[in-house]
């Protein structure tokens, strides 16, 4: 590792939590250069939705690679971009209803919600945007604007003006709608809230903590927005292309946002980005918002193969039913562990089990990853075990690293038990 150490910036993160060097990885496992394996609950933040190495992937990036296809191609026509953009209207936007237009961003997730910001403030000639307690949109600057989380932020280093945080569904309590305040705030005009351009928001916020906005909520956050003439951004970066059991997130609320972002998963496991937007958004002149890395053909390639799992419900079946499977063996580890104080909560195939007492997070993850099991956190304050498999695993895989978490957590208990009686 001292490579790393000596040559790495101090900024690396995910090295710390998981100090091995790893050589290979297939589905839902990965192994390291002593040929340890564990099981993947990270799945590369939500990018590895179809599994490392997916078979029908790297065989068509290898042929298209052997064909000498476009590698780059800027925002020029190619045919890889056509196939994928066919394929993305004919499988994913029309069997919806959606109508939207396609605006390729740089290959990250925060150039797609710059786009997302800057194209809203254009078209709205408004520059107030308003986001959510706990919500994560990245770390670029208009991006870091409109993310909550104080860690990541610093008033040295960026510019929070032209943002308003609101509390996100389920911030006051379950018996009070924030939507109330915000709605008040937008009647009274010595509120001091600007009229904003747009709201921004993850119907499943993941790295704030796996917190659930309602459909109830989202609906009524669509017609308020429309109500005061402002844009809906969802951003689906995380918790859409399947993540949810549907392709988007917000298809249950059966809301229509007038833009939504897009990246992660949506590559096939390559840096892909892209913002949906309705058609009488796309007021840019042609050039006016651009970048070396708008579109890579490579993930176009990679992305068109994934598309072909929702051809059908298959997919999305299977989602929501390892979804269930995920929900009651975890509730069954919070009840088998009352001291622990958890609580579960999370859709599809994205939980979040939240364990208050300050620390103890970290320590199942580190004592997981010693088990062969690679898991991150998520919350405020490091809080909830987040599990983030991918789509694709299979039932038993699944079960073992939940069985590894259990184990897991027996094991800290056990050991604090020990010590306290070695005090006493």
């Amino acid at each position: 590792m001292r490579i790393f150490e000596n040559m790495e910036s101090r900024v690396r993160g995910y090295i710390r939590s998981f100090p091995v060097i790893f050589k290979s990885a297939k589905g839902s496992v990965m192994v390291d250069e002593m040929d340890n394996e564990y099981i993947d609950f990270f799945a590369g933040a939500g990018t590895l939705n179809y599994g490392h190495n997916n078979e029908r992937i790297s065989n068509a990036l290898i042929e298209y690679l052997q064909s000498d296809g476009v590698l780059h191609g800027l925002d020029m026509a190619t045919i890889a971009k056509q196939k994928f953009m066919q394929k993305f209207q004919d499988t994913i936007l029309e069997p919806r209803n959606l109508d939207y237009k396609i605006q390729f961003t740089g290959p990250t997730g925060t150039n797609a919600v710059e786009t997302a910001l800057k194209l809203a403030r254009m078209v709205k000639g408004r520059s107030n945007v308003v986001s959510f307690t706990n919500g994560y949109h990245g770390l670029t600057m208009g991006s870091l604007a409109i993310t909550g989380n104080n860690f990541y932020r610093d008033e040295a280093y960026i510019s929070r003006s032209n943002v308003s945080f609101l509390p996100y569904d389920g911030y006051m309590g379950p018996d009070y709608n924030t939507l109330d305040l915000f709605r008040k705030l937008l009647m009274d005009n010595s509120s001091g809230l600007d009229l904003p351009a747009a709201v921004i928001l993850e119907t499943i916020q993941a790295e704030g903590g796996v917190n659930i906005a309602s459909s109830a909520w989202l609906k009524e956050l669509s017609e308020l927005c429309y109500e005061f003439d402002i844009l809906l951004i969802v951003d689906d970066i995380q918790v859409g292309n399947g993540r949810s059991g549907d392709f988007f997130s917000f298809e249950e609320a059966g809301i229509k946002p007038d833009i939504i972002t897009l990246s992660k998963a949506i590559g096939g496991g390559l840096p892909l980005a892209f913002i949906l937007m309705k058609p009488d958004l796309d007021q840019w002149k042609p050039g006016e918002h651009t970048g070396t890395f708008r579109g890579n053909n490579l993930a176009f390639v990679a992305s068109y193969e994934a598309m072909h799992y929702w051809d059908n419900l298959d997919l999305s079946e299977a989602v929501k039913y390892k979804g269930a499977v995920m929900e009651k063996e975890l509730q069954a580890i919070a009840d088998k562990y009352p001291e622990l104080n958890a609580s579960v909560r999370g859709r599809g195939m994205i939980y979040g089990l939240e364990i208050p007492e300050r620390g103890l997070a970290s320590q199942i993850s580190e004592k997981c990853f010693e088990n062969g099991l690679v898991i991150e956190l998520a919350g405020a304050d490091d809080q909830v075990v987040k599990f983030l498999p991918a789509l694709v695993i299979d039932e038993e895989t699944l079960l073992k690293g939940i069985g590894i978490v259990d184990q897991s957590i027996a094991a800290i208990l056990q050991e604090k038990k020990e010590n306290l009686t070695g005090e006493m």
